[in-house]
């Protein structure tokens, strides 16, 4: 018989995640996480851990357990850097950008996308029980909330996960994430010991990201506190443009709102489950369905298609490329949930089968060509097991 294609994309992402799980013990404790990509991302990153966790409950739950609380074994006084040095040395050549407080920290100074607590609910049990995630989310509230009003603010456009994004080259100019000066904005930061309220007083860029936001409301939700959606709609949405965009507190060169580029996260609020119905219908309507802008390319592309800032130019750090505009899994993983909740059934499979054909083609990669749907980035990447949550659904994670 035949495999289907449902059980090849099982079948890649058991295989994948099995490989890239490290397990072992350092600084007397015990740890135990998915390598982003064996080759060129040995270490346990934040929301790549999160995104794990969540499909190795279908195989191991253990092992989500494991892989979530190395991250909590991590934290220092609630903070939880980004990376997590574990299994081996940190190499000159990326300690010169990565954000990280001397040659010998066991993480960086920075932070992800907070969506631990999520996972947790998702993959392991009630994160409320855990008090180190209690301790995490004050940490965030102390440090991160520059307004009181319960949402984020980022120092780093790699803080974001979006790296090299074209959202933030009016933010950060000359010093963006893939730009040669970008170890000057490390440097600048690390002597404020990247202290945001420190670096906000101090007039250097500071921004109020909409998928860190949808992740920290995420988590804020799943430990039972007060949903930051409200806030985020109200700082974040421009009714007049039908789009979510980023705060920026910027000395840089600034733009009208109606020329910052076309980025996928406009679309990542979808995956809220108290996102306004009417703002959900816009955003598939007038976003997501919206000819020649992100629907007709390899689902998601990170850029939309007519922008014209998406590009398959490189932008050259060492032997490090990074491109504008490729499609990742996550982010249609997040489209996919909100169709489902909207009810665009009929959209959400297309979405899902044309993904399906390409992972199936190209492997589990880090991003994709948006128009070829060639596989680009890091080969063996853990988080496009994503792919496996879109073709097999478990309730009530919709």
């Amino acid at each position: 018989m035949e495999e289907s294609a449902a059980d090849k994309i099982a079948g890649l992402c058991s295989r994948v995640l099995h490989q890239n799980w490290r397990e072992g013990d350092e600084g007397g404790r015990h740890y135990g996480f998915t390598a982003p990509s064996p080759s060129h991302y040995p270490w346990q990153w934040y929301w790549d851990s999160g995104f794990h966790a969540i499909v190795w409950r279908r195989l191991d739950p253990a092992r989500s357990r494991l892989e979530l609380e190395t991250l909590l074994d991590a934290s220092q006084d609630g903070f939880i850097g980004h990376i997590s040095f574990l299994g081996q040395p940190l190499d000159w050549e990326r300690a010169i950008r990565y954000n990280i407080a001397t040659r010998r920290a066991l993480t960086t100074s920075t932070i992800q996308p907070p969506l631990l607590a999520w996972a947790w609910s998702i993959a392991v049990g009630d994160p409320a029980e855990e008090p180190r995630i209690h301790a995490h989310h004050e940490w965030l509230r102390n440090h991160r909330d520059l307004d009181g009003d319960n949402l984020l603010w980022l120092i780093q456009p790699d803080e974001s996960g979006m790296d090299a994004s074209p959202k933030f080259d009016h933010v950060w100019g000359r010093r963006a994430h893939g730009r040669w000066p970008f170890p000057l904005l490390i440097q600048a930061n690390r002597r404020r010991s990247f202290d945001a309220h420190r670096i906000a007083a101090d007039g250097y860029p500071v921004v109020c990201e909409v998928v860190t936001n949808v992740l920290w409301s995420l988590s804020e939700q799943a430990l039972g506190n007060p949903s930051p959606t409200p806030a985020l709609i109200e700082g974040l949405w421009n009714d007049d443009l039908g789009r979510f965009l980023d705060d920026v507190r910027s000395p840089a060169r600034s733009i009208e709102a109606a020329d910052v580029p076309f980025t996928w996260d406009t679309l990542a609020p979808l995956a809220l489950p108290d996102l306004p119905k009417e703002i959900g219908h816009r955003l598939v309507q007038e976003v997501l369905l919206h000819p020649d802008r992100l629907w007709e390319g390899v689902p998601l592309p990170s850029v939309a298609l007519d922008d014209p800032t998406h590009t398959s130019q490189e932008y050259f750090w060492g032997r490090r490329r990074i491109w504008r505009g490729p499609s990742w899994v996550n982010a249609a993983w997040f489209v996919w949930m909100g169709l489902h909740r909207l009810g665009y059934i009929d959209e959400a499979a297309d979405l899902r089968d044309r993904l399906v054909t390409v992972v199936l083609r190209q492997g589990l990669r880090e991003y994709y060509h948006a128009r070829s749907g060639g596989g680009m980035g890091a080969h063996d990447f853990g988080w496009s097991s994503l792919v496996w949550e879109m073709v097999d659904p478990i309730d009530p994670l919709l």
